[in-house]
């Protein structure tokens, strides 16, 4: 059942079910008019959907429905990583994002779609749209960029990290994101697939017969990418890695500093409390 959120603005929940059982909650945030586009969000790794929910009532005040995917293993996931419950990129790619798209693309048939997401959601974002392209009209990544070893400061002792992901998670049987500040509580096949491209620069995912980087060559949804000034987790040369791997489609970055931002952080994670910059940026380029 919808619940007012604000003048103009509505919420609800839908149940997402993947092909293999997997349950999740699908937050919408919708205009009180019909949208006159739709952003499917990914979050950021370890981040419930939750946390967007100011970025995505502010766009749906402006005219875009926003559906807010759940990882697997967070917030109102039905699974959590340990030892006997394990998955990777292929069932995020192959099973869950799909399974949202579909909920999307039957709720509002007729509005342009765009696919989007923050961090991991947005290297995410465009893999699931060289997968599939057909109903994708864009994407939109905030502090998102490729994990390549050699895009950030102090790039070997990023390369030791990314070396050790694999072991510690097969260790305790899960990745312990919370304990190491980083991430949250992540599968074992999620960190070796991401600790996998952060070495190579390149993305493969176990289970998953496409070659991503060709897929990735064929993309033509335009993108609009944000960056901030003083991110760490997402520097220039991260983003720039990740848009290289797409040649054949239209983008356009722009960066933001502290003073943009409306004088809050320029970094990874706070204009998640405070989104409004962010919310015009994407609204006056993807509405």
């Amino acid at each position: 059942m919808a619940d007012d959120a604000g003048e103009g603005v509505r919420e609800s929940v839908a149940t997402v079910v993947a092909r293999d059982g997997a349950r999740a909650e699908l937050a919408w945030i919708e205009p009180a008019q019909p949208p006159r586009s739709v952003l499917l969000w990914l979050p950021a790794l370890g981040v419930s959907a939750r946390n967007y929910l100011p970025f995505a009532r502010g766009l749906a005040a402006h005219g875009m429905a926003v559906a807010l995917h759940e990882w697997r293993g967070a917030g109102s996931s039905d699974r959590r990583a340990g030892r006997g419950s394990d998955w990777g990129y292929r069932e995020l790619l192959l099973e869950d994002i799909p399974a949202s798209r579909a909920v999307v693309r039957e709720r509002h048939a007729g509005a342009r779609m765009r696919i989007g997401g923050h961090s991991l959601g947005g290297q995410l974002a465009v893999l699931a749209a060289a997968l599939d392209p057909g109903d994708v009209a864009g994407v939109v990544l905030v502090a998102s960029g490729s994990p390549y070893w050699r895009c950030f400061a102090h790039p070997w002792l990023l390369r030791a990290f990314y070396t050790g992901v694999p072991a510690l998670a097969a260790a305790c049987g899960y990745f312990p994101g919370r304990r190491l500040g980083f991430g949250g509580r992540e599968a074992r096949r999620v960190m070796t697939d991401w600790a996998r491209s952060g070495r190579s620069g390149r993305y493969s995912a176990a289970g998953v017969a496409d070659d991503l980087e060709a897929r990735l060559a064929r993309v033509t949804a335009p993108v609009f990418a944000l960056r901030f000034a003083d991110d760490w987790f997402g520097p220039e040369a991260s983003l720039e890695w990740l848009l290289r791997k797409l040649p054949a489609a239209p983008r356009e970055t722009v960066s933001m500093d502290s003073g943009e931002l409306g004088n809050i952080a320029a970094d990874h994670f706070s204009w998640m409390k405070s989104p409004a910059a962010v919310i015009r940026a994407v609204a006056n380029k993807c509405i």
